[in-house]
């Protein structure tokens, strides 16, 4: 391993001494809970755009970061460098994956050839990295939202000069997750919304982009790429609306046009509360559609309304997170954890950038054995039980069997008196199952 950045491999110094360094206190990639490795239930993905781009701008000032490939002016010289500077940090910081869009990795040239062919030259440093150190691509994805030509979307474009652009920028992005070994693929559709509907077809934009989605599934089968496609919600923002506005839409999406069999979802806990849901939810959501593919971890700040993209620290958020991947059994059968975070303007240096992806891998670490302590114990298995144990027999086994009639259910309930149904209710103590959640976080952690 270089030292191209200033910093040793980041080590696992455990929990005697509280104060937050350059050491992990929780993740330890090979110690086993609930019969598997850390990693193998975290799969941390490090986001290249943010990492190793983002010059951490706000809408009222530019950039502040301070990063070691800074010397580099000439485009191309610096897209190659950022090659090997990610590597090394992807080794420094023990993360096995990594993701990226298309340009994030290489300047654009004045035509689609000649973008393809600085692609390629990176693509080649990529492959020759993953070669040397054995990091995984988690996946990658086009930029089809950046660009002015997409100011009216891409795959929803009211123009068919920009939807062909689109999808020739798609078929090569799926030949270099080919190339790659890309585990999945990502659609985000950053700009496949509206700004008004007074302009906008909503139906025709939608039929587009779903013809659009089945394309890249035959493309996929044409050239053997054997990726998870996965598509990434969010509510707004760029655009006033986007199509795929939260789990349950994109759900019903999918369905609706046949690509349920072929695609599942990538959420991301920022993106969950501008849809005004938690985290937790949006998970849920997909876990009982069948259609959970991969995550991407970061939070947001609940006072402010828009994608902040901060790195995960609340633990509350992380275990339930957890909590759920445990009872999946995994994030999907190729997901993983994605950082889709950056540091925030006042964090600047590369010390910070290391720091920060400390924190958010500690927090789902700790995360993961409050939630496998959970498990263990079956506090909300039981929980569930005994609240929905009415319909494991009598008239509510009738309803799961789907055998009670309107007027079986009326015979039933005839003559219940009101003081039987209020009693039916059993107490939700709903207090009661934050303050376990609470002490459970207290003292997993502890005992770690």
């Amino acid at each position: 391993m270089s030292d191209l950045w200033n910093f040793e491999k980041i080590p696992y110094v455990g929990t005697a001494d509280p104060k937050q360094g350059l050491g992990f206190h929780y993740y330890q990639p090979d110690k086993v809970v609930a019969g598997k490795k850390m990693s193998e239930w975290c799969r941390f993905a490090i986001a290249y755009w943010h990492t190793f781009n983002q010059r951490l701008v706000d809408p009222f000032g530019d950039g502040t970061a301070q990063r070691p490939y800074d010397k580099y002016s000439d485009p191309m010289e610096l897209a190659l460098a950022k090659v090997d500077y990610s590597f090394e940090f992807y080794q420094k910081l023990g993360a096995e994956f990594f993701c990226f869009h298309d340009r994030d990795i290489a300047p654009e040239g004045g035509t689609l050839r000649e973008t393809n062919k600085n692609l390629d030259k990176v693509v080649d440093r990529i492959e020759a990295r993953q070669k040397e150190t054995g990091i995984k691509l988690l996946w990658n994805t086009c930029n089809l939202f950046t660009n002015p030509r997409f100011q009216a979307g891409a795959a929803t474009s009211p123009f068919a000069d920009i939807y062909a652009y689109a999808g020739g920028q798609l078929k090569h992005s799926l030949e270099i997750a080919k190339r790659l070994g890309a585990e999945n693929y990502v659609f985000w559709g950053g700009r496949e919304g509206y700004e008004t509907l007074w302009n906008t077809d909503l139906k025709r934009e939608q039929d587009h982009m779903a013809a659009f989605f089945h394309a890249a599934v035959d493309y996929a089968k044409e050239i053997g790429l054997d990726a998870q496609f996965l598509i990434e919600p969010k509510p707004k923002e760029p655009t006033t609306h986007q199509y795929d506005f939260d789990a349950a839409t994109t759900i019903a999406f999918l369905k609706t046009y046949d690509l349920d069999k072929d695609f599942k979802l990538n959420l991301e806990g920022n993106h969950a509360n501008l849809a005004g849901h938690s985290y937790q939810h949006e998970i849920r959501v997909a876990r009982s559609a069948g259609l959970l593919g991969s995550l991407d971890a970061n939070q947001g700040d609940k006072l402010l309304g828009w994608d902040l993209d901060e790195f995960p620290s609340d633990l509350y958020e992380t275990t339930s997170v957890m909590w759920e991947i445990l009872a999946e059994g995994g994030i999907g059968a190729k997901g993983g954890l994605n950082f889709d975070a950056k540091p925030r303007r006042s964090s600047y240096t590369e010390r910070d950038l290391f720091a920060a992806h400390v924190v958010g891998m500690d927090s789902f670490a700790a995360g993961l054995l409050v939630a496998a302590k959970l498990h263990e114990d079956g506090v909300i298995e039981d929980l569930l039980k005994e609240r929905y144990g009415s319909f494991d027999s009598g008239i509510g086994a009738q309803v799961e069997a789907g055998k009670a009639s309107l007027a079986e259910l009326e015979e039933y309930a005839l003559d219940k008196k009101q003081s039987e149904l209020i009693s039916a209710n059993e107490p939700g103590n709903l207090e009661a199952i934050k303050a376990t959640i609470n002490n459970y976080i207290i003292k997993a952690l502890a005992e770690a």
